[in-house]
């Protein structure tokens, strides 16, 4: 089995490596990659189904805090929205200030202006004003306060008057009164161009800031608030308020929206339409105060005068049908909340106000500001499809100029309930917070992809290495058996021919002297395969005894002065006395083997030099340890293969172009040896030649 692996590494290009090693890895990395999206995946559906529902939590407190401020408003009954009205038993003839006269207005609904009542004939009128011939600071309003309360009353019938939901009159407005009350010193409503209160005085509207005289009625113009515009229909075509687009023009990728249909079934909105009819339409006993004849300016100022004019004031007591609420916005961008009244066959619209932004940052933004999703989504509020405003989540924009600006996962989608089913909010995800679990499988898929690449790139290695080792070792019987065949031809054929006598006596000698140095050659061949055996087998050990350099240089000098001579070099020692006395740890074996081999190494590739002759020497360093050194004449190393001259099978000539013999053990060995006596090894290259050097540790006592 082995064998077939090494033939088939030595047939397998680095080219073919790395595609059967790419294809590993893509059928590795494939299916784990497919896992990890699909856990990812799971938990990106996870995180998002969680703050779905904090989404749908969110807008159900908002629809319950919108509808305990609508309950607040459903309660009140209709003399409410007159500045006076009866208390108690209308048979006792005492009234009081309406809840909705006081001021500053306390109203729980963000953004309210100010309640108004439109009767049948169009005319305004608000709780904000006393009815009209009355002392003003009879009810505790001073010449100032009656000022604001005029101011506040023209703003809400000039927007209601731009939008053509009240009837605009000629005449005195209500700035010029609020001056008159400045200056009399006391705020006396005086009867010029009115409207009226149902049941009370007349009291003054401002007509210079009022739109002017429309075909279409102002109660005409409710009815038509809340329905949908048809073609060509007169009345009904309505110029839109400014808003930041359509639904339908928002980029919302809607693929959690539909995953959430597939898995979880939508919650379901009870439409406008059925939320509105399941309400009853409440009727309800009212008393309303008679108004009585103004009383002189002489008296008007009596304290006394004022409160006897509200005894003899007579109580009514009237049925009325109330429908209930609407909500609808206007032209001018407002929001109004409304509500039809019948009473005596005559019908009255009585409403609330609302500034839109303000609205919509009291009771929305701000409750989406105070939860977590403000961090990872954007909100949306659009009604009757138009977006009217956008609060973005974290450090995102803050302003928008139209629907194409705002993008993004779509989260979830609500509607308000009656009479705000046309509000609707859109929660789109900008950016999806990482779960824990989230961040474990990424940190999984970084570690996976990591021993993947590290994997496929030791891989490579290793098979590349084993590549080479395979053709280095055919590589290597091929020149064991070119260094065996060659000695052993020339040992036999000078053999038979001083055993045949066909060789003469002068010659005899020198086929001796060749046949022992082809026996020596062939002997350290041997020892140097046996050596690499044992080296592969990690069976290296040295016997390290104390011995002297001198002792060491002579002893190998013994051995290599034939084999230098007769290769035609001459040798040149230089071994200091003063380092020859040093004593090193060494094994003579091992010693001998690396300078023989480093010897025969520096004849072969030296056999062209000019100046035929190696240089061995010795030097002692500053630690104690003691540095020998082989020097040749030759060419040098280049310096890319100075260190790969040491690797097992190394050879720096193409086996096809090599002149020289040798089978790349040598070096490989002299590394391994020098390593397992503690030392270490090096070449470098000087002018002209190569030179190696191998340090041995000094003994204590050397």
């Amino acid at each position: 089995m082995g064998e077939g692996v090494r033939r088939t590494l030595s047939g397998l290009s680095p080219r073919r490596l790395r595609l059967w090693l790419a294809v590993f890895f893509v059928a590795l990395a494939v299916p784990t990659a497919l896992l990890i999206a699909h856990a990812y995946g799971q938990l990106k559906w996870e995180a998002f189904h969680q703050y779905r529902q904090m989404a749908e939590e969110l807008g159900d407190r908002i629809r319950t805090a919108l509808d305990e401020r609508l309950g607040t408003e459903e309660a009140r009954g209709f003399a409410d929205y007159g500045f006076l009205v009866a208390a108690g038993d209308p048979s006792a003839n005492f009234v009081q200030r309406s809840p909705l006269a006081d001021f500053p207005l306390s109203i729980d609904l963000p953004g309210a202006i100010g309640y108004f009542q439109v009767d049948a004939e169009g005319d305004f009128s608000t709780p904000l004003l006393p009815p009209t011939g009355t002392d003003a600071e009879a009810f505790g309003i001073n010449g100032a306060e009656l000022r604001q309360r005029v101011q506040l009353a023209t703003r809400i019938h000039s927007i209601l008057g731009r939008n053509r939901l009240v009837r605009a009159t000629g005449g005195r407005g209500l700035d010029e009164e609020a001056e008159t009350a400045s200056e009399a010193s006391m705020g006396k409503v005086q009867a010029t161009d009115e409207v009226r209160v149902p049941g009370t005085a007349p009291v003054v509207t401002s007509a210079a800031s009022i739109a002017p005289e429309v075909t279409v009625s102002g109660q005409a113009v409710f009815d038509q608030l809340n329905r949908a515009a048809a073609p060509g229909e007169p009345g009904r075509q309505r110029k839109a308020a400014k808003t930041l687009g359509r639904v339908e023009d928002l980029r919302l990728d809607q693929q959690f929206e539909a995953d959430a249909v597939e898995r979880k079934s939508p919650r379901t909105v009870v439409s406008q339409a059925e939320q509105a009819a399941s309400r009853e339409v409440r009727k309800e006993l009212s008393a309303l105060p008679q108004a009585v004849p103004a009383a002189p300016p002489s008296l008007a100022a009596s304290p006394a005068v004022a409160d006897e004019a509200a005894a003899k004031r007579r109580i009514h007591v009237f049925e009325s049908e109330i429908d209930p609420f609407e909500f609808s916005r206007l032209e001018s961008g407002h929001f109004v909340l409304f509500r039809k009244v019948w009473r005596d066959g005559q019908r009255y619209v009585q409403g609330l106000l609302i500034d839109q932004q303000a609205f919509l940052k009291g009771m929305i933004e701000q409750a989406f500001r105070a939860t977590a999703l403000s961090q990872m989504s954007d909100l949306i509020a659009a009604f009757q499809g138009d977006v009217v405003g956008a609060f973005s989540g974290g450090t995102a924009r803050e302003l928008y100029s139209s629907a194409s600006d705002l993008r993004g996962d779509l989260l979830y989608q609500t509607r308000m309930g009656a009479p705000f089913g046309d509000l609707q909010l859109i929660f789109s995800i900008n950016r999806l917070p990482a779960t824990l679990g989230g961040a474990i499988v990424t940190w999984l898929a970084v570690v996976l992809a990591l021993i993947l690449c590290g994997g496929f790139f030791l891989l490579y290695r290793l098979g590349l290495g084993q590549i080479r080792l395979a053709r280095q070792q055919q590589d290597f019987v091929s020149a064991v058996s070119h260094e065996l065949k060659t000695p052993l031809t020339s040992i036999r054929m000078y053999g038979e021919m001083l055993r045949e006598g066909w060789a003469p006596e002068e010659k005899k000698r020198e086929y001796y002297d060749y046949i022992h140095d082809e026996s020596e050659r062939l002997t350290r061949l041997i020892n140097n395969v046996l050596q690499l055996a044992r080296m592969t087998r990690n069976n290296i050990e040295a016997s390290l005894k104390p011995v002297s350099a001198g002792e060491l240089m002579n002893t190998v000098r013994s051995k290599i002065d034939t084999r230098v001579e007769r290769a035609g070099f001459t040798l040149r020692l230089d071994c200091p006395d003063d380092v020859a006395s040093a004593t090193v740890n060494a094994d003579r074996d091992y010693f001998t083997q690396i300078v023989i081999n480093l010897i025969d190494n520096a004849i072969k590739f030296s056999t062209k030099a000019k100046r035929p002759a190696i240089d061995l020497g010795c030097h002692r360093q500053r630690d104690g340890s003691v540095v020998f050194t082989v020097r040749d004449y030759g060419p040098g190393i280049p310096r890319d293969q100075m260190k790969k001259i040491f690797r097992l099978f190394y050879r720096s000539e193409s086996e096809l172009t090599r002149e020289t013999l040798g089978t790349g053990i040598g070096l490989a060995l002299v590394s391994q040896m020098v390593a397992a006596m503690d030392g270490k090894v090096d070449v470098v290259n000087v002018d002209p030649g190569a030179e190696f050097r191998f340090s041995l540790p000094g003994t204590a006592g050397g």
